[in-house]
């Protein structure tokens, strides 16, 4: 079999690849846009931190929730299918918040912010579907032996999208008017659906056994939960990013710590994505799976690092290089676990149990942002993060220590790899 280190675009031959990346990239710039702005909006109309968790909180309630349930129809009916309904739903938000700023004298008078967490709200149950749905085709796409390299494009997409995404939405809020920058989402996320119309639909997995529908709902659970290299993966995550994670608060560091606008706040929320390209495109020609479970610690620790030294910066500057250094360790992290994900898990398992690692990314992500803004409620915004630093730290020092599978996992040799 031929390395990967010598083959990296082995995953551009494949057609449907291409157009799942395409269409990936587009909503995902979209999405990324609509959050720094919303995130800014939110601020500027209550300039209250714990407001701006409350944005996470809002799309973390339905995405949870529904997520298990998203899984079971990901492994029960056409997954392109359902990317594109979710993605529809995706741009119904798009234009309910433009509209929201087009009459923002009539609603926020009447109704404050409240319209724009119900249409985050909503969006939280388009993002449960298509997460859901898009990692279980995207690995009926490529062959198993290219699975590391599918993720670390993939991965690669998503991380330009979500540098680009973000400076842009904050360039576009700060210079032609946040009207302008909510249209501009719309359109991308139009575009995404014209390349995921692109895709060949894929059959339906073959279901091995019988199932209940209340077994159907749970087996994702029980798989997760009985797989100590699955779980530990997913577990990792979930509370690095819940306590580390600052995205929640970047308003804040931009507007009154670094003094950096909208402007600047686009650049903060662009610049751990554009740390995790360069790792991506190293990595495409490295992959991280000779000790992929000492990489994996390795990287959530050197994130817990950057986030402490993140919250003791007061330059601009300083604090964009050490946000895109974290973006490194944690792209190291998103490789490692993507392909455990896609190696550990049975076809027609898939969605149910990408659902399961939608609300460990959900908790993290979301209810992580909730948390920021409680705990910077509570402790102040630079003692909250510092906080959040050395929990991070403990995190990866407690996997470790407790999960040994996961520390000694060699994934090059599950694949074959020399």
């Amino acid at each position: 079999m031929e390395s990967t280190k010598s083959n990296a675009y082995a995953v551009w031959k494949i057609k449907d690849f291409r157009s799942f990346l395409a269409g990936r990239f587009f909503l995902t710039f979209g999405i990324q846009m609509q959050a720094v702005i919303v995130g800014w909006q939110i601020y500027e109309l209550t300039k209250d931190v714990l407001a701006l968790g409350m944005i996470g909180l809002a799309e973390a309630i339905p995405f949870m929730s529904f997520a298990v349930f998203a899984g079971h129809i990901a492994d029960r009916f056409n997954r392109k299918k359902i990317m594109i309904i979710s993605t529809i739903l995706y741009l119904l938000c798009a234009t309910g918040l433009l509209i929201y700023t087009l009459k923002i004298s009539t609603f926020y008078n009447q109704f404050g912010v409240i319209p724009i967490y119900a249409i985050i709200f909503i969006s939280g149950f388009a993002r449960s579907t298509f997460f859901t749905s898009q990692s279980a085709l995207m690995a009926q796409l490529v062959p198993r032996e290219l699975y590391a390299n599918s993720t670390t494009w993939n991965s690669t997409f998503w991380h330009i999208a979500a540098v680009s995404g973000p400076a842009i939405g904050g360039l576009i809020y700060g210079f032609l008017r946040i009207k302008i920058a909510y249209l501009v989402v719309t359109i991308f996320v139009i575009a995404s659906i014209f390349f995921f119309a692109l895709l060949q639909s894929r059959p339906r997995p073959i279901k091995t056994v019988d199932e209940s529908f209340k077994y159907s709902l749970t087996v994702g659970i029980r798989f997760v939960f009985k797989n100590q290299v699955v779980l530990g993966g997913m577990s990792l995550d979930m509370f690095a990013v819940l306590f580390g994670g600052i995205t929640a608060l970047l308003p804040v560091f931009s507007g009154e710590i670094l003094h950096a606008g909208p402007q600047g706040l686009g650049f903060l929320r662009a610049a751990p994505a554009f740390g995790a390209v360069i790792m991506a495109l190293i990595l495409a020609h490295n992959p991280p799976l000779e000790k992929a479970g000492k990489n994996l610690l390795w990287a959530v620790t050197g994130f817990g690092v950057c986030i402490i030294s993140f919250a003791l910066s007061r330059n601009f500057y300083v604090s964009l290089f050490i946000l895109a250094l974290s973006g490194m360790f944690d792209n190291v992290s998103v490789i490692v676990r993507g392909t455990i994900m896609q190696l550990f898990t049975p076809d027609e398992m898939r969605g149910r149990v990408a659902a399961i690692n939608s609300i460990f990314i959900g908790s993290s992500n979301e209810i992580g942002a909730f948390e920021s803004g409680v705990a910077a409620k509570l402790m102040r915004v630079v003692p909250s993060v510092i906080f959040g630093g050395v929990m991070t730290l403990l995190v990866a020092g407690t996997a470790a220590r407790f999960a040994p599978k996961l520390r000694k996992l060699n994934l090059a040799k599950m694949i074959g790899e020399k």
